[in-house]
């Protein structure tokens, strides 16, 4: 991926190259796919073990984190695909942007000090906020990105506090020793005023993931950036955030477990009680949020009626699911953790491509009168915005109509969908552990959820189409259903949904649809993955 910096970088430098955008993002595709295989290289050495510090401890390269990097560089590479088709912008430093987000992702993933976990967040963030004003001639898209910047700096300033707390508290930087530290201590304003710097840096994390009560950027900046970069933003960011305060969470509660004992003396007990007490406010800020992500997610969405909006608030009931499985913090909260991230994030990329490809066919036209003076007005046009807009298209694109109703019925735990058996597993993880309003919580709202995916639905398949092709008459002759046939072919022959992007929305359609059948691979290599964390 190093090479391919610097390849980018002298493309860009040096115009006489003539390197077409188009070709730097397909070798960024090929870049992503080969730094998977060779994470996932990794995670066959024998001595990697409970885990391997490298650059004096700043990053700790463990079986999960190199699982979860492989798993993020082919998401990453499944994403780049429509950036290949011709009315993307053909600009040649976005394959550059998108590869330091990249970068800043992985490097987070591995992060064992405050130090290199701020930077890395950083160097992810910064390539995010430009990327999602890339389209500089839409006032919509620039006023996204510059407010995604202003909320974001005010999470980084959050995570930035955190930080300097808890090295003022401890004057270490390690969190591996933060947590030795914290085991041993008897002090009690120096947990908590650890603690408190946990807090601020999980919120500042909470914030950027758009975990409610943190989450009002995210419904304005999703519907705003155009799509083909809302598939980026509510997926690579999440993946390994999330995974960063799975690790910050078990460590955290890891640490307070060997002072609590009932047989230590009275005064040691006490300070065990300070650092049950304190450790559990990290847990119960997640509970929390959790909660609150579940209702507001669902409860708002009822009321949207642009599409995008709607998904920002899916994502932001996603998020309350993950949040609940990562609070529990056992062996098997953490395999459905695990689980429930592999799967939302295939089924919300699904989704996206799916819509993307609704924007190309609905709006063709427009886009090639646009193509010929402004390539990045054209494919803000071709952007699905209302959910009326999708109105009849089961009639004139029957593949793509179904494929999108079991994303969505993916997403509201229909059975047997691979969505099911994600919150499944989370439910049952936190009955198992006697969280019973929160899986009673979780159960409504699912429930509810379900609405406002139906409602979808029932726009694709039930209503009348406004398009002039089936409006001309109530009563469509043998002829007239010919010629829409052969104008639908015709438009499809002209449509520019490559091959590429039709095979990866029939393969994880497949994937949603027959995990049923062999679930064993990936729920056998979760459940590895989960014991390893606690080296079982």
């Amino acid at each position: 991926m190093v090479k391919f910096f610097q390849f980018n970088i002298l493309a860009i430098v040096l115009p006489s190259l003539r390197i077409s955008p188009l070709l730097l993002i397909r070798i960024a595709t090929i870049a992503l796919l080969y730094a998977a295989a060779l994470s996932f290289n990794v995670v066959y050495i024998q001595s990697i073990g409970s885990g391997i510090g490298i650059f004096s401890g700043l990053f700790h390269v463990t079986l999960i984190s190199q699982s979860i990097e492989t798993f993020f560089y082919v998401v990453g590479a499944l994403i780049l695909m429509p950036w290949s088709l011709s009315n993307a912008p053909q600009i040649k430093e976005y394959p550059l942007i998108i590869l330091f987000t990249v970068l800043g992702g992985s490097l987070l993933l591995s992060s064992a000090d405050l130090v290199s976990m701020y930077l890395s967040i950083e160097l992810q963030s910064f390539a995010v906020y430009v990327l999602a004003s890339i389209y500089k001639d839409s006032e919509s898209a620039t006023s996204a990105g510059l407010k995604y910047f202003l909320l974001g700096g005010l999470s980084s300033c959050l995570i930035l506090l955190g930080c300097g707390l808890i090295y003022t508290y401890t004057g270490l930087t390690n969190l591996e020793s933060i947590y030795t530290l914290i085991s041993v201590s008897e002090g009690h304003n120096l947990v908590q005023g650890i603690v408190l710097g946990l807090v601020l840096t999980g919120v500042g994390f909470l914030f950027k993931v758009a975990a409610a009560p943190f989450h009002n950027w995210a419904p304005d900046v999703y519907n705003d950036v155009p799509t083909i970069v809302t598939t980026w933003l509510t997926v690579m960011p999440k993946i390994t955030i999330l995974i960063f305060l799975l690790d910050l969470q078990s460590g955290s509660i890891i640490a307070s477990l060997p002072v609590i004992e009932a047989s230590m003396p009275a005064f040691i007990t006490d300070v065990s009680a300070a650092h049950n007490s304190a450790f559990y406010v990290f847990k119960n800020l997640l509970l929390i949020c959790s909660v609150f992500s579940l209702i507001i997610g669902t409860v708002v969405g009822l009321a949207q009626h642009k599409i995008k909006r709607l998904f920002a608030y899916s994502t932001i009931s996603h998020v309350g699911f993950l949040l609940l499985s990562m609070a529990i913090n056992t062996e098997q909260s953490l395999e459905s953790f695990l689980f429930y991230l592999v799967q939302y994030s295939l089924t919300n990329v699904n989704t996206f491509f799916i819509l993307l490809a609704f924007g190309y066919v609905l709006f063709w036209d427009k886009s090639q009168d646009k193509n010929k003076s402004n390539t990045v007005n054209s494919q803000n046009i071709s952007d699905i915005d209302l959910i009326s807009d999708l109105k009849g298209q089961f009639f004139n694109q029957p593949m793509l109509s179904l494929s999108f109703a079991i994303c969505l019925f993916s997403m509201a735990g229909v059975p047997p969908l691979l969505g099911f058996f994600g919150k499944q597993s989370v439910l049952y993880a936190s009955m198992s552990t006697g969280y019973y309003f929160l899986s009673l919580v979780a159960i409504v709202v699912s429930v509810i959820s379900a609405s406002y995916y139906l409602r979808i639905i029932r726009v694709i398949f039930f209503d009348a189409s406004t398009d002039s092709t089936t409006t001309n008459s109530t009563v469509a002759t043998e002829s007239t259903i010919a010629n829409k046939v052969l104008a639908n072919a015709e438009l499809m022959n002209k449509s520019i949904i490559q091959n590429s992007h039709s095979f990866v929305i029939a393969l994880l359609t497949l994937s949603i649809v027959l995990f049923f059948i062999k679930p064993t691979l990936v729920l056998n290599s979760i459940q590895l993955l989960a014991l390893s964390m606690y080296n079982i």
